[in-house]
């Protein structure tokens, strides 16, 4: 059975992260060296946790399945990154992001983690303006703030609507240097396919070169995944269509608690999708809501018209409406449903009726239209080419998508699974964001994580350990066992000789999720999708056709490794939301909501994280992590 100790330090929360760094371990610089540390992925979290351990002297190897750290989907983040520094002057402060995060979550994630989070975020501007990433400025060159969604102050750093390539090129310029010296050996185009546990500790993994098919065993003293999140089990999403949940599935079933997977967040500001041919969709920056008013037509008369065509006053602004504190900046959960509600009423543009719109006329008729450009050229031309339609004198269409999930495996204070030596970054984990991330929020916590964080609570463990005796050695029983297990499940995927494609299932599976367990869920909706979810499976295990051979460069059989792991996982992430009966941030259950039709929480049933144990051959185990709130009362969301 696993064991859940957050390890939360004791104190006030404002000395939590202090006390911790002083408690914890340290390792003597010179022995750093002889301490072999894994780090799967190298986005923002998985890169910045490379160069930073290398940088103190640990020996790092650093995989990730594309051919450059610099195509890890860190780089499609486009809006900005939040920190506390208050350079408007407008009464942001640590406490208040601190609050927002809290609230934005709706009261599920863990006081202590978010209150580092906010402390730390000062930090990350100050590194990466001193790395040299490109910030906005202000005409006098001091760094310029703006607004995103469930904060009502300027706490957003950005590259116009670029940050996270130019966070990333800036995590890779240190990671590159890191390589350079030696300290890091780059494993580009290798998937990692399972972890490798030996007496109850993390000490390596098995991965697989994407170009040759080569089946290698990799030996360390620790694991850190950080590979980011799921949203491609619905098929569409905005994620690249590499991001799978492969590697902390795989994790799960080697005895990682994997915790709240049916959080899932619905981006309310994205290209609607456009036919049946569509592998994916296209995020349009949250930032565009600072200067964009959203509204759809009053009545349904209207909606065949065009925009042009619709008086001021015959216009639904509905989140002005509902939401005048926030308005068009409300959290992204309650954006998205709330044109959800327009388009279900009839009064949805576009094809098919799913779409709002994002209208920049005022803005551009109050700043002018080169500020506009200045602030989102790149988005604007983005959204050009791909609908054929100019923003500048046309609103846009958006709908809301899949975008992020905060669920992933449970993860303690100190950013260790629930197995000893794998610790788990970024979106990978649980721990920050509760039921809701706020917009520029991913950013943080990844370099957070990366940056400040694991570099303190790895030698913490690393300390309790033995550099020589504890690194198993890779041609060991406990990595040939492994590998054995790896190979069979290629050979069964490859021996299948089915004849519907990887791609059918997995557009199959995305359609199950997003009609049961999407933006709405309810018992019946849940119950149906875990009934339909393993019939597929079995028709996946002996009718998918899995061209091509193991040793050698096969994209079909890796997406069908990813696509098998989709198809347990969906079933698991069914299973959490018809469990969890309450509504809360992302999850959102139709029984379950005020007569408004705002979300209604059950703080007395369900105010912990769930945490999941894989069981092989029976149902997953459910288990708790109460959450206490000492510093943020548990109150009734409102951004009215």
């Amino acid at each position: 059975m696993i064991s859940l100790d957050s390890r939360i330090p004791s104190g006030p929360v404002e000395q939590k992260w202090s006390k911790a760094k002083f408690d914890l371990k340290l390792v003597n610089p010179a022995n750093k060296r002889k301490y072999k540390v894994i780090v799967v992925g190298s986005g923002l979290a998985g890169g910045a946790a490379a160069a930073t351990l290398a940088e103190l002297g640990y020996d790092v190897a650093c995989f990730c399945f594309q051919d450059s750290p610099r195509r890890a989907h860190s780089i499609a983040a486009q809006g900005g990154i939040n920190a506390a520094k208050n350079y408007q002057n407008d009464g942001d402060s640590i406490h208040r992001l601190f609050y927002d995060t809290v609230k934005g979550g709706d009261f599920r994630a863990r006081e202590a983690n978010v209150h580092r989070l906010a402390e730390v975020s000062v930090d990350i501007i100050d590194q990466c303006a001193a790395m040299g990433v490109p910030f906005a400025r202000e005409y006098g060159g001091t760094l310029a703030n703006r607004s995103f969604g469930g904060a009502q102050v300027s706490r957003t750093f950005y590259a116009r609507g670029q940050t996270g390539q130019q966070l990333l090129l800036g995590v890779y310029a240190a990671l590159s240097r890191q390589i350079g010296s030696g300290k890091v050996k780059m494993f580009p185009r290798t998937e990692m396919l399972d972890v490798v546990v030996d007496n109850g500790r993390a000490v390596g993994i098995v991965a697989r070169d994407l170009v040759t098919g080569e089946i290698k065993s990799h030996s360390a003293h620790a694991v850190i995944l950080a590979t980011g999140g799921y949203g491609n089990v619905f098929y569409l999403s905005t994620n690249a269509k590499g991001c799978n949940v492969t590697a902390t599935y795989r994790a799960h079933k080697k005895g990682a608690g994997f915790a709240n997977p049916c959080f899932t967040q619905i981006h309310p500001t994205c290209i609607p999708v456009s036919g049946d041919f569509q592998s994916k969709l296209t995020l349009m920056s949250e930032s565009l809501r600072n200067d964009g008013r959203v509204w759809v037509p009053k009545t349904k008369a209207d909606i065949g018209k065009r925009p042009s065509e619709i008086a001021a006053d015959s216009r639904d602004y509905y989140l002005e409406r509902k939401y005048p504190s926030f308005g068009n900046l409300s959290p992204r959960d309650i954006a998205s449903r709330a044109a959800k509600e327009q388009c279900d009423d009839g009064r949805g543009v576009g094809p098919g009726g799913r779409g709002v719109y994002l209208d920049f006329a005022d803005a551009i008729k109050r700043d002018g239209e080169n500020t506009i450009r200045e602030k989102y050229g790149n988005l604007f031309e983005m959204y050009e080419r791909i609908t054929g339609e100019n923003p500048y004198r046309v609103p846009m269409r958006i709908y809301p998508a899949v975008h992020y999930t905060m669920g992933g495996l449970w993860v303690d204070y100190n950013l260790q699974s629930s197995i000893p030596g794998l610790f788990c970054l970024g979106e990978a984990n649980f721990s920050d964001h509760g039921a809701n991330r706020l917009g520029a929020s991913a950013l943080m916590q990844g370099l957070a994580d990366g940056y400040f964080i694991i570099n303190y609570t790895l030698g913490n463990y690393l300390a309790g350990l033995n550099a020589q005796k504890d690194l198993v050695d890779a041609k060991g029983a406990a990595f040939s066992d492994v590998e054995s297990s790896v190979k069979t499940k290629l050979d069964k995927l490859l021996g299948i000789g089915g004849k519907r494609s990887v791609d059918s299932f997995h557009k199959e599976l995305g359609n199950i999720m997003w009609e049961n367990c999407g933006m709405a869920r309810s018992k019946d909706s849940l119950e149906h999708a875990l009934q339909v979810i393993p019939k597929l499976r079995e028709q996946f295990w002996s009718d998918v056709s899995v061209l091509g051979g193991k040793d050698t460069f096969n994209q079909s059989l890796e997406k069908a490794g990813r696509v098998a792991d989709f198809l347990e996982f969906g079933e698991l992430m069914c299973k959490d939301a018809l469990v969890r009966e309450e509504s809360c941030g992302g999850h959102f259950r139709v029984e379950h909501q005020t007569p408004d039709g705002e979300a209604k929480r059950d703080d007395e049933k369900f105010c912990h994280a769930a945490v999941w144990e894989y069981v092989e051959g029976s149902e997953p185990v459910r288990h708790v992590e109460p959450l206490v709130f000492e510093n943020v009362k548990l109150a009734t969301r409102s951004y009215k």
